[in-house]
């Protein structure tokens, strides 16, 4: 067996696909992750101290695995779960009672849960430690935006069973929206924004009207809904992890204890 894998490695095949040797040397494992598509996105060498469990709490690792979980586990409910007003509760209860024991639904529901206190717990340690300062502040802006993506990816969930309490729920979220500068009718700077004297954003057109697709919910701000935590959220929150993962090497991988 020896043999034959030492004569596979020798083969052209085996060199196309790999372009360095067995990782038994500084310099191949080098290599091994500068021409990985996946590993060469983190830095080839970390300082030992700056990996420690006491100080990384791991709390970035176990908030992408959870964002792992949340898109295969959503990709089959997906197979199981209709966005429409007609049988949108009756699928969700289905998943609960028949698909899977229940299993994959609340997989689903409470890894959510718990993405939401894992980006909180790295933010705060990326505070305490300090690891938002020069040089990288930019990394931490881009955490910000994930921590405000996985709240929006939460809310956008909460309305898909259909219940009376996702629909309340969701009704007052969106009411806020008014409130939001420039973007709503009721928030500052809207006053402002006219044009021959006409109010340019009022009921019918500011970020609440968008969010429920009309003024109040419905049939239409479930599907709007769905589309955005299947679609557009994940694939804006999975582009942003790969620029995250990027810039920890480029800023000289995760910052040492103070």
């Amino acid at each position: 067996m020896a043999d034959l894998l030492t004569a596979l490695r020798k083969t052209q095949v085996w060199k196309s696909i790999f372009r360095h040797g067995p990782p038994n040397t500084t310099r191949n494992r080098t290599l091994v992750v500068l021409s990985n598509f996946f590993l060469h996105l983190h830095p080839v060498k970390v300082r030992k101290s700056g990996i420690r469990l006491s100080y990384t709490w791991c709390m970035g690792g176990l908030t992408f695995f959870l964002f792992l979980v949340e898109t295969i586990t959503g990709l089959l409910l997906m197979f199981y779960y209709r966005p429409t007003a007609e049988y949108a509760f009756q699928d969700i209860m289905a998943l609960r009672e028949h698909v899977a024991l229940g299993l994959m639904r609340e997989m689903h529901r409470w890894g959510a849960h718990a993405m939401v206190i894992t980006v909180w717990l790295h933010m705060y340690r990326v505070f305490l430690t300090g690891s938002y300062k020069p040089p990288r502040e930019f990394n931490w802006n881009v955490g910000v935006i994930l921590l405000v993506l996985t709240l929006l990816l939460s809310f956008t969930g909460y309305l898909l069973p259909w219940d009376q309490l996702a629909i309340w729920a969701v009704t007052v979220g969106t009411n806020m929206a008014r409130a939001t500068p420039l973007l709503g009718h009721e928030g500052p700077g809207a006053a402002f924004l006219t044009l021959g004297g006409v109010n340019l954003i009022h009921a019918g057109d500011d970020v609440r009207f968008a969010l429920l697709s009309g003024r109040f919910v419905g049939e239409a701000t479930l599907l709007r809904f769905y589309v955005l935590h299947c679609v557009g959220f994940p694939l804006v929150a999975a582009t942003l992890m790969a620029i995250h993962f990027w810039r920890v090497r480029k800023d000289g991988g995760i910052s040492g204890p103070l």
